[in-house]
């Protein structure tokens, strides 16, 4: 018994290691196309915000909308917001990305440039030619 003790301190080390990379990795953020997002962003509803307890999730349409998930979820909550506002705003006609407003008027026509934007527009927002 007296062998495995003195290893104690260097198992609990690396399983402390261990389990802060594994939630490190599970709580980043997924990877966006930076030209599209920018544009894409600037007429999505919700925004996130900087408060001293973390991050919260608003709408710019609905100021009572306030979502406070922990702060290992808050970008997943907060992309699964984006997937269903794009599913209901966002089309694709040919290599064209049309983004309307909640009437159905069309704001803004963005072209996409590579099929990496495309791929993009299909995996975050669900978005489907």
């Amino acid at each position: 018994m007296q062998k495995f003790s003195k290893y104690l301190p260097f198992a609990f080390f690396l399983l402390f290691l261990m389990l802060g990379l594994s939630t490190f990795f599970l709580s980043k953020p997924t990877a966006k196309n930076a030209r599209v997002y920018q544009a894409v962003r600037h007429y999505s509803p919700y925004y996130l915000e900087k408060r001293f307890g973390g991050l919260e999730i608003r709408s710019k349409s609905d100021p009572e909308f306030k979502e406070k998930p922990d702060n290992m979820h808050v970008f997943k909550v907060f992309e699964h917001l984006e997937y269903i506002w794009g599913q209901k705003h966002l089309s694709l006609e040919g290599m064209t990305l049309l983004i309307k407003d909640d009437n159905g008027t069309l704001q803004q026509k963005l072209p996409l440039k590579e099929k990496k934007e495309l791929e993009f527009v299909e995996r975050y927002y669900g978005v489907k030619p």
